[in-house]
């Protein structure tokens, strides 16, 4: 079953620290999101492999927008 990662709040994507085959563990950090000039880092909720980024670096996001797809 996959599960969409959602940016939080609005923002700008600093870095994204995975990529599509990646495996990740709960609570690692998959994305940095930068919002009200803070540094904010997105982490996996679960383990499992990332599916799909859905976005790049610099890319301006809503919130509830989704970053990365983990399965």
């Amino acid at each position: 079953m996959s599960q969409d990662i959602v940016a939080p709040m609005p923002g700008t994507v600093l870095e994204v620290l995975v990529k599509p085959g990646d495996s990740v563990k709960a609570d690692d950090e998959i994305v940095i999101l930068e919002s009200m000039k803070m540094e904010n880092p997105i982490c996996a909720s679960s383990d499992g492999t990332v599916k799909e980024v859905k976005v790049n670096e610099q890319a301006k996001v809503d919130t509830n927008q989704v970053l990365v797809v983990i399965e």
